[in-house]
Protein backbone atom coordinates (compact mmCIF):
# COMPACT_ATOMS: atom_id res chain seq x y z
CA UNK A 1 0.00 0.00 0.00
CA UNK A 2 0.91 3.23 -1.06
CA UNK A 3 2.59 6.04 2.08
CA UNK A 4 -0.44 7.91 2.82
CA UNK A 5 -2.99 5.75 2.02
CA UNK A 6 -5.38 4.41 4.40
CA UNK A 7 -4.89 0.91 6.17
CA UNK A 8 -8.44 -0.65 5.17
CA UNK A 9 -11.25 -1.11 5.61
CA UNK A 10 -12.46 1.90 6.77
CA UNK A 11 -15.80 2.66 8.02
CA UNK A 12 -17.82 5.56 8.71
CA UNK A 13 -20.95 6.16 10.69
CA UNK A 14 -23.38 9.46 9.58
CA UNK A 15 -26.46 9.99 12.05
CA UNK A 16 -29.27 11.93 9.88
CA UNK A 17 -30.27 15.09 11.13
CA UNK A 18 -33.67 17.12 12.57
CA UNK A 19 -34.41 20.28 11.22
CA UNK A 20 -36.14 21.59 14.26
CA UNK A 21 -36.82 25.20 13.00
CA UNK A 22 -34.78 27.08 9.99
CA UNK A 23 -36.18 25.61 7.19
CA UNK A 24 -35.29 27.01 3.82
CA UNK A 25 -33.01 29.16 5.41
CA UNK A 26 -29.40 28.06 4.78
CA UNK A 27 -28.95 28.55 1.34
CA UNK A 28 -29.53 32.37 1.68
CA UNK A 29 -27.30 32.84 4.66
CA UNK A 30 -29.56 32.51 7.32
CA UNK A 31 -29.82 30.12 10.71
CA UNK A 32 -31.07 26.94 11.55
CA UNK A 33 -31.73 25.06 14.65
CA UNK A 34 -31.06 21.71 14.03
CA UNK A 35 -29.51 18.42 15.83
CA UNK A 36 -27.98 15.08 14.80
CA UNK A 37 -30.34 12.20 15.46
CA UNK A 38 -28.90 8.74 16.90
CA UNK A 39 -30.15 7.20 13.64
CA UNK A 40 -27.96 7.08 10.60
CA UNK A 41 -26.01 5.36 7.81
CA UNK A 42 -22.92 3.41 7.63
CA UNK A 43 -20.66 2.83 5.10
CA UNK A 44 -17.55 0.02 4.92
CA UNK A 45 -14.79 0.94 2.34
CA UNK A 46 -12.17 -1.43 1.11
CA UNK A 47 -9.31 -1.44 -1.47
CA UNK A 48 -9.80 -4.16 -4.00
CA UNK A 49 -7.41 -5.30 -6.89
CA UNK A 50 -7.94 -3.87 -10.34
CA UNK A 51 -6.48 -1.66 -12.71
CA UNK A 52 -9.74 0.43 -13.19
CA UNK A 53 -11.36 3.13 -10.57
CA UNK A 54 -14.16 1.39 -10.29
CA UNK A 55 -15.93 1.55 -7.62
CA UNK A 56 -18.86 -1.00 -6.28
CA UNK A 57 -21.25 0.06 -3.75
CA UNK A 58 -24.16 -2.49 -1.82
CA UNK A 59 -27.07 -0.99 0.39
CA UNK A 60 -29.09 -2.91 2.80
CA UNK A 61 -31.96 -0.50 1.57
CA UNK A 62 -31.73 -1.58 -2.01
CA UNK A 63 -32.08 -4.98 -4.21
CA UNK A 64 -29.43 -4.58 -6.24
CA UNK A 65 -25.62 -3.20 -6.01
CA UNK A 66 -24.24 -0.11 -8.14
CA UNK A 67 -21.19 0.05 -10.54
CA UNK A 68 -19.81 3.42 -10.83
CA UNK A 69 -16.92 4.86 -12.60
CA UNK A 70 -15.26 8.17 -12.06
CA UNK A 71 -15.86 10.82 -15.22
CA UNK A 72 -18.40 8.02 -17.19
CA UNK A 73 -22.15 8.93 -17.29
CA UNK A 74 -24.41 7.35 -14.38
CA UNK A 75 -26.96 4.84 -15.81
CA UNK A 76 -28.93 5.63 -12.81
CA UNK A 77 -31.98 7.88 -12.99
CA UNK A 78 -32.21 11.20 -10.82
CA UNK A 79 -33.04 10.32 -6.93
CA UNK A 80 -31.43 6.52 -7.21
CA UNK A 81 -28.85 6.02 -4.94
CA UNK A 82 -26.18 5.28 -7.38
CA UNK A 83 -26.54 9.29 -8.80
CA UNK A 84 -25.30 10.15 -5.42
CA UNK A 85 -22.59 7.76 -4.82
CA UNK A 86 -21.50 8.84 -8.66
CA UNK A 87 -21.52 12.28 -7.58
CA UNK A 88 -19.34 11.88 -4.86
CA UNK A 89 -16.49 10.02 -6.96
CA UNK A 90 -16.63 12.60 -9.45
CA UNK A 91 -15.88 14.85 -7.56
CA UNK A 92 -13.54 13.66 -5.13
CA UNK A 93 -11.46 12.49 -8.22
CA UNK A 94 -11.25 15.99 -10.08
CA UNK A 95 -10.56 17.79 -6.70
CA UNK A 96 -8.51 15.21 -4.97
CA UNK A 97 -6.84 13.40 -7.47
CA UNK A 98 -7.41 9.35 -8.85
CA UNK A 99 -9.55 6.92 -6.54
CA UNK A 100 -8.35 3.09 -5.89
CA UNK A 101 -10.77 0.29 -7.19
CA UNK A 102 -12.83 0.23 -4.25
CA UNK A 103 -15.99 -1.79 -2.88
CA UNK A 104 -18.25 -0.09 -0.69
CA UNK A 105 -21.11 -1.47 1.62
CA UNK A 106 -23.52 0.99 3.08
CA UNK A 107 -26.36 0.04 5.97
CA UNK A 108 -28.63 2.47 7.44
CA UNK A 109 -31.22 2.91 9.72
CA UNK A 110 -32.74 6.07 8.56
CA UNK A 111 -36.09 5.53 6.56
CA UNK A 112 -35.71 6.87 2.74
CA UNK A 113 -36.83 10.42 1.45
CA UNK A 114 -38.19 10.86 5.22
CA UNK A 115 -36.95 14.42 5.90
CA UNK A 116 -34.04 12.86 7.85
CA UNK A 117 -31.65 13.63 4.94
CA UNK A 118 -30.77 10.38 4.24
CA UNK A 119 -29.06 10.92 0.63
CA UNK A 120 -26.95 13.64 2.06
CA UNK A 121 -25.80 11.05 5.44
CA UNK A 122 -24.82 8.69 2.28
CA UNK A 123 -23.06 11.33 0.04
CA UNK A 124 -21.17 12.39 3.73
CA UNK A 125 -20.51 8.84 4.31
CA UNK A 126 -19.18 8.07 1.14
CA UNK A 127 -17.28 11.43 0.80
CA UNK A 128 -15.35 10.56 4.54
CA UNK A 129 -14.65 6.83 3.81
CA UNK A 130 -13.25 7.49 0.54
CA UNK A 131 -11.23 10.63 1.32
CA UNK A 132 -9.86 8.35 3.89
CA UNK A 133 -8.84 5.34 2.04
CA UNK A 134 -7.32 6.92 -0.88
CA UNK A 135 -5.24 9.58 1.95
CA UNK A 136 -7.40 12.77 0.85
CA UNK A 137 -8.13 13.37 4.05
CA UNK A 138 -4.41 13.71 5.16
CA UNK A 139 -3.59 16.06 2.21
CA UNK A 140 -2.69 19.74 2.11
CA UNK A 141 -5.60 20.05 -0.30
CA UNK A 142 -7.94 18.32 2.07
CA UNK A 143 -6.93 20.73 4.80
CA UNK A 144 -6.81 23.92 3.19
CA UNK A 145 -10.33 23.13 1.85
CA UNK A 146 -11.74 22.21 5.12
CA UNK A 147 -9.54 22.71 7.77
CA UNK A 148 -12.26 21.84 10.34
CA UNK A 149 -15.88 20.10 10.54
CA UNK A 150 -17.74 23.14 9.53
CA UNK A 151 -15.92 23.80 6.56
CA UNK A 152 -15.70 20.25 5.63
CA UNK A 153 -19.61 20.24 5.64
CA UNK A 154 -19.61 23.28 3.44
CA UNK A 155 -17.12 21.44 0.95
CA UNK A 156 -19.50 18.77 1.30
CA UNK A 157 -22.60 20.27 0.37
CA UNK A 158 -20.77 22.03 -2.58
CA UNK A 159 -20.27 17.96 -3.38
CA UNK A 160 -24.41 17.51 -3.38
CA UNK A 161 -25.03 20.98 -4.75
CA UNK A 162 -22.10 21.63 -7.62
CA UNK A 163 -21.32 24.50 -6.66
CA UNK A 164 -17.17 25.60 -6.31
CA UNK A 165 -15.69 25.95 -3.43
CA UNK A 166 -12.58 27.72 -3.12
CA UNK A 167 -10.08 26.86 -5.12
CA UNK A 168 -12.03 23.33 -5.27
CA UNK A 169 -14.03 23.42 -9.12
CA UNK A 170 -17.59 22.36 -8.94
CA UNK A 171 -19.50 19.72 -10.78
CA UNK A 172 -22.73 18.82 -11.78
CA UNK A 173 -24.33 17.83 -8.25
CA UNK A 174 -27.29 15.57 -7.87
CA UNK A 175 -29.75 18.31 -8.90
CA UNK A 176 -30.26 20.12 -5.76
CA UNK A 177 -29.91 23.99 -5.04
CA UNK A 178 -29.40 23.52 -1.44
CA UNK A 179 -27.37 24.31 1.48
CA UNK A 180 -24.92 22.89 4.46
CA UNK A 181 -27.85 22.65 6.65
CA UNK A 182 -27.85 19.02 6.67
CA UNK A 183 -23.77 17.99 6.64
CA UNK A 184 -23.10 20.85 9.13
CA UNK A 185 -25.94 18.79 11.36
CA UNK A 186 -24.67 15.35 10.44
CA UNK A 187 -20.28 16.11 11.30
CA UNK A 188 -21.08 18.69 13.78
CA UNK A 189 -24.38 17.88 15.95
CA UNK A 190 -23.24 17.10 19.66
CA UNK A 191 -25.24 14.49 21.95
CA UNK A 192 -28.53 16.44 23.67
CA UNK A 193 -27.47 19.75 22.31
CA UNK A 194 -29.42 21.72 19.70
CA UNK A 195 -26.74 23.95 17.39
CA UNK A 196 -28.11 27.35 16.10
CA UNK A 197 -25.72 28.12 13.05
CA UNK A 198 -25.56 30.57 10.83
CA UNK A 199 -24.38 30.34 6.92
CA UNK A 200 -23.61 33.93 6.32
CA UNK A 201 -21.07 34.06 7.77
CA UNK A 202 -20.65 29.86 8.46
CA UNK A 203 -20.62 29.87 11.75
CA UNK A 204 -21.83 28.61 14.83
CA UNK A 205 -23.94 31.07 17.09
CA UNK A 206 -24.75 28.79 19.89
CA UNK A 207 -25.61 25.83 21.33
CA UNK A 208 -28.36 24.83 23.42
CA UNK A 209 -28.90 21.99 25.82
CA UNK A 210 -31.85 19.71 25.01
CA UNK A 211 -34.13 19.05 28.42
CA UNK A 212 -33.26 15.84 29.74
CA UNK A 213 -37.14 15.66 30.20
CA UNK A 214 -37.96 16.05 26.78
CA UNK A 215 -37.74 13.50 23.64
CA UNK A 216 -38.37 14.26 19.76
CA UNK A 217 -41.16 11.61 18.43
CA UNK A 218 -40.83 12.28 14.50
CA UNK A 219 -43.96 10.39 12.38
CA UNK A 220 -42.59 9.34 8.87
CA UNK A 221 -45.74 10.61 6.86
CA UNK A 222 -45.33 8.12 3.70
CA UNK A 223 -45.33 11.05 1.29
CA UNK A 224 -41.93 10.65 0.11
CA UNK A 225 -39.49 13.77 0.49
CA UNK A 226 -37.40 13.11 -2.90
CA UNK A 227 -35.69 15.42 -4.62
CA UNK A 228 -37.01 14.13 -7.82
CA UNK A 229 -39.71 15.44 -10.80
CA UNK A 230 -42.03 17.57 -8.81
CA UNK A 231 -40.18 16.95 -5.69
CA UNK A 232 -37.06 18.24 -7.02
CA UNK A 233 -39.11 21.27 -8.66
CA UNK A 234 -40.68 22.59 -5.82
CA UNK A 235 -37.29 22.32 -3.85
CA UNK A 236 -35.28 24.24 -6.21
CA UNK A 237 -38.47 26.75 -7.27
CA UNK A 238 -38.06 27.68 -3.13
CA UNK A 239 -34.14 28.29 -3.69
CA UNK A 240 -34.43 30.27 -6.70
CA UNK A 241 -36.77 32.68 -5.43
CA UNK A 242 -34.16 33.48 -3.08
CA UNK A 243 -31.55 33.83 -5.95
CA UNK A 244 -33.80 36.34 -7.58
CA UNK A 245 -34.38 38.57 -4.05
CA UNK A 246 -30.75 38.65 -4.21
CA UNK A 247 -30.45 39.53 -7.86
CA UNK A 248 -32.93 42.44 -7.42
CA UNK A 249 -31.18 43.65 -4.58
CA UNK A 250 -27.66 43.57 -6.21
CA UNK A 251 -28.55 45.26 -9.82
CA UNK A 252 -30.38 47.62 -7.90
CA UNK A 253 -28.02 48.40 -5.50
CA UNK A 254 -24.33 47.42 -7.21
CA UNK A 255 -23.76 45.87 -3.42
CA UNK A 256 -21.36 42.78 -3.34
CA UNK A 257 -23.28 40.87 -0.73
CA UNK A 258 -23.22 37.03 -1.44
CA UNK A 259 -26.65 36.37 0.72
CA UNK A 260 -30.35 37.75 1.05
CA UNK A 261 -29.48 37.44 5.25
CA UNK A 262 -26.37 40.00 4.29
CA UNK A 263 -28.52 42.12 2.06
CA UNK A 264 -31.87 42.36 4.87
CA UNK A 265 -28.69 43.13 7.59
CA UNK A 266 -27.75 45.94 5.04
CA UNK A 267 -31.15 47.32 4.50
CA UNK A 268 -34.15 45.62 5.03
CA UNK A 269 -36.93 48.19 4.08
CA UNK A 270 -35.23 48.55 1.04
CA UNK A 271 -34.62 44.95 0.25
CA UNK A 272 -38.76 44.69 0.60
CA UNK A 273 -39.24 47.51 -1.44
CA UNK A 274 -37.27 45.75 -4.38
CA UNK A 275 -39.81 42.91 -4.36
CA UNK A 276 -42.66 44.40 -3.64
CA UNK A 277 -44.15 44.11 -6.91
CA UNK A 278 -43.77 40.21 -7.16
CA UNK A 279 -46.10 38.61 -4.34
CA UNK A 280 -44.32 35.35 -5.17
CA UNK A 281 -41.13 37.13 -4.03
CA UNK A 282 -42.22 39.20 -1.78
CA UNK A 283 -43.71 35.56 0.51
CA UNK A 284 -40.74 33.77 0.31
CA UNK A 285 -38.69 37.08 1.58
CA UNK A 286 -41.63 37.25 4.12
CA UNK A 287 -40.87 33.24 4.87
CA UNK A 288 -37.26 33.83 5.21
CA UNK A 289 -37.33 36.80 7.79
CA UNK A 290 -39.87 35.14 10.08
CA UNK A 291 -38.07 32.16 10.17
CA UNK A 292 -34.78 32.63 10.40
CA UNK A 293 -34.23 36.19 12.23
CA UNK A 294 -37.65 35.55 14.36
CA UNK A 295 -38.18 31.90 14.80
CA UNK A 296 -34.91 30.44 15.14
CA UNK A 297 -33.34 32.70 17.84
CA UNK A 298 -36.67 32.76 19.49
CA UNK A 299 -36.73 28.76 19.69
CA UNK A 300 -33.35 28.36 20.69
CA UNK A 301 -33.68 30.70 23.90
CA UNK A 302 -37.34 29.02 24.56
CA UNK A 303 -35.60 25.10 24.33
CA UNK A 304 -32.47 26.51 26.58
CA UNK A 305 -35.42 27.85 29.55
CA UNK A 306 -37.18 24.55 28.70
CA UNK A 307 -39.89 26.37 28.52
CA UNK A 308 -42.65 24.34 26.55
CA UNK A 309 -45.02 26.76 26.10
CA UNK A 310 -42.57 29.41 23.88
CA UNK A 311 -41.43 26.32 22.19
CA UNK A 312 -44.82 24.97 21.29
CA UNK A 313 -45.94 28.90 20.18
CA UNK A 314 -42.80 29.15 17.66
CA UNK A 315 -43.45 25.61 16.04
CA UNK A 316 -47.15 26.91 15.43
CA UNK A 317 -45.94 30.02 13.96
CA UNK A 318 -43.65 27.86 11.59
CA UNK A 319 -46.04 25.61 10.69
CA UNK A 320 -48.41 28.63 9.88
CA UNK A 321 -45.56 30.38 8.20
CA UNK A 322 -44.35 27.23 6.36
CA UNK A 323 -48.23 26.63 4.61
CA UNK A 324 -49.00 30.47 3.97
CA UNK A 325 -45.61 31.67 3.10
CA UNK A 326 -43.52 29.26 1.28
CA UNK A 327 -45.86 26.30 0.36
CA UNK A 328 -44.08 23.41 1.04
CA UNK A 329 -46.64 21.59 3.50
CA UNK A 330 -48.97 18.67 1.69
CA UNK A 331 -51.59 17.35 3.31
CA UNK A 332 -50.31 14.86 5.13
CA UNK A 333 -47.88 16.73 7.12
CA UNK A 334 -50.52 19.09 7.97
CA UNK A 335 -52.60 15.99 9.40
CA UNK A 336 -49.88 15.12 11.14
CA UNK A 337 -49.16 18.29 13.17
CA UNK A 338 -52.68 18.44 14.28
CA UNK A 339 -53.07 14.81 15.22
CA UNK A 340 -50.17 15.06 17.59
CA UNK A 341 -51.61 18.51 19.37
CA UNK A 342 -54.63 16.50 19.34
CA UNK A 343 -52.54 14.06 21.17
CA UNK A 344 -51.25 16.00 24.00
CA UNK A 345 -47.94 17.27 22.52
CA UNK A 346 -47.16 20.82 22.86
CA UNK A 347 -45.38 21.03 20.05
CA UNK A 348 -45.64 19.79 16.47
CA UNK A 349 -43.78 21.11 13.49
CA UNK A 350 -42.78 19.81 9.80
CA UNK A 351 -39.30 18.30 9.46
CA UNK A 352 -38.76 18.46 5.83
CA UNK A 353 -41.28 20.36 2.94
CA UNK A 354 -43.03 18.57 0.37
CA UNK A 355 -43.71 15.27 2.12
CA UNK A 356 -41.34 13.71 4.70
CA UNK A 357 -41.47 13.79 8.17
CA UNK A 358 -42.99 16.07 11.41
CA UNK A 359 -41.72 16.14 14.60
CA UNK A 360 -43.50 16.35 17.85
CA UNK A 361 -42.22 17.25 21.31
CA UNK A 362 -43.20 14.85 24.56
CA UNK A 363 -41.62 14.20 27.62
CA UNK A 364 -39.39 11.40 27.88
CA UNK A 365 -41.64 8.67 29.66
CA UNK A 366 -45.09 9.42 26.85
CA UNK A 367 -43.12 8.85 23.81
CA UNK A 368 -43.44 5.92 23.00
CA UNK A 369 -47.35 5.51 24.28
CA UNK A 370 -47.51 8.76 22.07
CA UNK A 371 -45.53 6.97 19.21
CA UNK A 372 -48.03 4.36 18.61
CA UNK A 373 -51.21 6.02 19.29
CA UNK A 374 -49.99 9.25 16.28
CA UNK A 375 -49.33 6.54 14.37
CA UNK A 376 -52.40 4.70 14.92
CA UNK A 377 -54.37 7.44 14.42
CA UNK A 378 -52.51 8.74 11.20
CA UNK A 379 -52.58 5.40 9.38
CA UNK A 380 -56.46 5.43 10.22
CA UNK A 381 -57.05 8.91 8.13
CA UNK A 382 -54.14 8.29 5.51
CA UNK A 383 -55.16 4.50 4.69
CA UNK A 384 -52.90 5.09 1.37
CA UNK A 385 -49.43 5.62 3.42
CA UNK A 386 -49.12 1.93 4.82
CA UNK A 387 -45.62 2.44 4.89
CA UNK A 388 -45.54 5.15 7.52
CA UNK A 389 -43.67 4.96 10.79
CA UNK A 390 -42.76 6.69 13.58
CA UNK A 391 -39.16 6.57 15.58
CA UNK A 392 -38.69 8.07 19.24
CA UNK A 393 -35.37 9.95 19.44
CA UNK A 394 -33.23 12.73 20.87
CA UNK A 395 -30.17 14.81 19.77
CA UNK A 396 -27.00 12.11 19.07
CA UNK A 397 -23.63 12.48 18.42
CA UNK A 398 -21.81 13.61 14.74
CA UNK A 399 -20.43 11.31 12.26
CA UNK A 400 -18.31 9.07 13.57
CA UNK A 401 -14.80 6.93 12.09
CA UNK A 402 -15.65 2.95 13.35
CA UNK A 403 -12.12 2.25 12.07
Amino acid sequence: MNPGLAVDPVAWRVPGRLEVFGTHTDYAGGDVLVCAIDRGVTVEARAVAGAEPMITAGSDAAKSGVVVRPGEPTPYPPGHWGRYLQTVVDRLSANFGPLRPAELRFTSELPLASGMSSSSALIVAAALALADLNGFSDSPAWHRAAPDRLQLAGYLACVENGKSWGELDGALGVGTLGGSEDHTAMLCGLPDQLSQYRFDPLSLVRTVAFPSEWTFVVAVSGVRAEKTAAALADYNRASLAMAEVLHRWQQATGGREASVAAALRTDAERLRALVADAPALSRRLAHFVTESTDLVPTAAQAFAAADWTAVAEAAARSQRAAADLLGNQVPATNALADLAHGLGAPAASFGAGFGGSVWALTTSGEAEAFAAEWLAGYRARFPEFADASVLVTRPGPAATRLS
